[in-house]
């Protein structure tokens, strides 16, 4: 059996579900659907912190799942645009990952995971799959791992 690593994007995750599918996605079922990959080493859900209730306990549903939740806090700056992402968080940890696991899942749609996907299967020969909603996924992304997974029905709660 395989071992892998799961790598949430949030709010990622969260905004694309919603504007393209109009629901959200089931954490509960995907997580059933990732054990049956192999042997879950590693998963990580990325998200911002801004202290409210609601986020809150959705975070711990994710931890009762199996994740373990990075936070980060949530920036608003004083020209109005927000700041959060986790991108780098993200890259380092797949780094640190990619020395124990033969594959890595990644459930996000930005296309600036494409270099390190192919970096890690070129320098660590570690396989990618990636989650994300097809419309708002990038090209780049999906042409970058070895699986891409369009979110669908079966993942989105209804």
């Amino acid at each position: 059996m395989k071992n892998i690593a799961i790598f949430v994007d949030v709010q990622n995750i969260y905004y694309t579900c919603k504007q393209s599918l109009g629901f959200n996605f089931d954490y509960n079922t995907f997580w059933a659907q990732a054990k049956q990959l192999g042997n879950i080493k590693h998963a990580y859900a990325y998200a911002t912190y801004r202290g409210d209730n609601k986020q809150t306990q959705f975070q711990n549903i994710l931890r009762a799942i199996g994740f373990e939740v990075k936070l980060k806090p949530f920036i608003q700056r004083s020209d109005g645009s927000k700041k959060g992402d986790w991108d780098v968080g993200i890259t380092i940890d797949m780094l640190e990952a990619a020395k124990e696991v033969d594959e890595v899942v990644l459930l996000s749609g930005d296309g600036d995971f494409a270099i390190l996907l192919a970096h890690l299967r070129n320098s660590y020969n570690v396989s990618s799959r990636v989650y994300g909603a097809e419309k708002l996924t990038a090209q780049l992304l999906k042409d970058s791992c070895d699986v891409f997974k369009p979110i669908d029905d079966q993942l989105l709660l209804k």
